[in-house]
């Protein structure tokens, strides 16, 4: 999308031409909305969860939505590579089978967000 004119609210004073409307006029309403309110919580997942009354997930499955229509790829929810984490330690640590950790692994693979 490119904008064609540019115009002073205050003196009508205007510039035509083609004018690329950078990333963020790929994202719709919602996702405008939601970065307004990440950037007013300067980041802080909590505040954000507070503010509009989301959980956890939620937050950063927004997020992951708005930077993948910038572009970019999403990262993993980091509460998952926690319980990767876990997981493998579990294993050397002899708390549970290798069995038993290759099924939580695939478990948590197959989320969605």
């Amino acid at each position: 999308m490119y904008v064609r004119r540019l115009e002073c609210a205050s003196c009508g004073t205007g510039v035509d031409g083609r004018f690329d409307a950078g990333l963020l006029a790929r994202l719709s309403r919602e996702q405008l909305g939601f970065v307004e309110v990440f950037l007013r919580a300067r980041g802080k997942i909590k505040d954000v969860e507070e503010e509009l009354g989301i959980s956890y997930p939620t937050v950063v499955a927004r997020l992951n939505d708005v930077l993948v229509s910038l572009g970019y790829e999403a990262g993993e929810d980091p509460r998952d590579a926690e319980r990767r984490q876990r997981v493998l330690d579990d294993v050397a640590n002899g708390r549970i089978t290798a069995a038993d950790a290759a099924e939580q692994l695939r478990a948590l693979g197959g989320r969605d967000g």
